[in-house]
């Protein structure tokens, strides 16, 4: 038996290999995009479901995959990865002052079962100027990150007041819902 982790994120890669699992990396080709009409906090699973299913096709049922897909929401809307510098400021300045929901999906596949996990963060983010988000966007680059930051980075240590939750959903892989899983699986 092997672990697949099906996507190309470094951090969920870190956490993984950190919590003590070998595994390796299968990106799947998938459009993320999911029905208008759907609820925005169905979102990830679904998403997360499209990528196992991808990659179920291209691997044996005797290997753990897994697949995962964490979203920003505000005011029950979606706030995806910035696509230029200018929409990560408008993201950042919406967030500022803010609490907004993480929530992540995460499909497990093995023998032809599959095992959902869906967990949700709320994070509070205190009041942002202009300055520091200009400056936290020249010096972290977060456009390949949901909602333009990422926890671990300046913007976590210093304006993220609280969060209540699952700190490494935030990060965007769920590990404490994962590894009871992944455990009992390779028992």
């Amino acid at each position: 038996m092997k672990i697949i982790l099906a996507s190309g994120s470094p951090r969920r890669s870190h956490i993984l290999s950190t919590a003590g699992f070998n595994f390796t990396v299968m990106v799947p080709d998938v459009e993320e995009t999911f029905p208008d009409s759907m609820p925005v906090m169905d979102v990830p699973l679904f998403i997360a479901d499209k990528k196992l299913q991808a990659v179920l096709t291209d691997t044996s049922v005797d290997n753990i995959v897994i697949t995962a897909d964490t979203v920003v929401i505000l005011q029950d809307r979606i706030i995806g990865k910035p696509i230029d510098e200018a929409d990560a400021f408008q993201i950042l300045k919406s967030l500022s002052g803010n609490m907004h929901l993480v929530v992540s999906g995460v499909c497990i596949a093995y023998q032809g079962k599959q095992y959902d996990i869906e967990v949700t963060t709320k994070v509070y983010f205190d009041h942002l100027t202009d300055e520091e988000i200009s400056k936290y966007l020249q010096e972290c680059k977060p456009y390949d990150k949901a909602g333009a930051y990422a926890i671990q980075e300046w913007i976590g240590m210093n304006k993220i007041t609280r969060i209540e939750g699952d700190y490494y959903n935030v990060v965007g892989f769920p590990m404490s819902k994962i590894y009871p899983v992944l455990t009992a699986l390779m028992e």
